[in-house]
């Protein structure tokens, strides 16, 4: 039969044709999102090796070690202005590091868990006499 020539059948086609698999061609090929995401992701670990400089990451595996998860995860909630909880930090340094390296041994635990004797002197209750 005939051609549809008419300037709404042209566009609707023209139209078709641009907006091939969602997107088109004015739009870009991911949507704008994505780039604030990459952007606040880079951000986040700016600020994460920012926070490192202060509580190094060395003292992540003595006795320091809560203290200096506590001030990680404090630094990048007030230069971030969100919430951060300690396994959000350790999620992000593991990306950076390998944190088997950091855990504590079994050697820690030995020594919180040793158990000793005290009693005072008894020169202290030699003074606690004298008037």
């Amino acid at each position: 039969m005939g051609k549809n020539t008419s300037a709404k059948g042209k566009e609707k086609k023209e139209d078709e044709h641009d907006e091939q698999d969602g997107y088109s061609v004015q739009s870009p090929c991911q949507p704008a999102s994505s780039h604030k995401e990459e952007q606040s992701q880079v951000e986040l670990e700016i600020r994460l090796l920012e926070a490192l400089e202060i509580y190094p990451l060395a003292k992540l595996r003595g006795i320091h070690r809560h203290f200096v998860l506590f001030g990680l995860t404090e630094n990048l909630s007030r230069s971030l202005r969100r919430p951060f909880t300690p396994d959000d930090v350790l999620k992000l340094l593991d990306r950076f590091y390998d944190l088997n390296m950091v855990k504590p041994d079994d050697g820690d635990t030995r020594i919180f868990k040793k158990e000793e004797g005290f009693s005072l002197p008894h020169s202290y209750f030699m003074m606690d006499e004298e008037p």
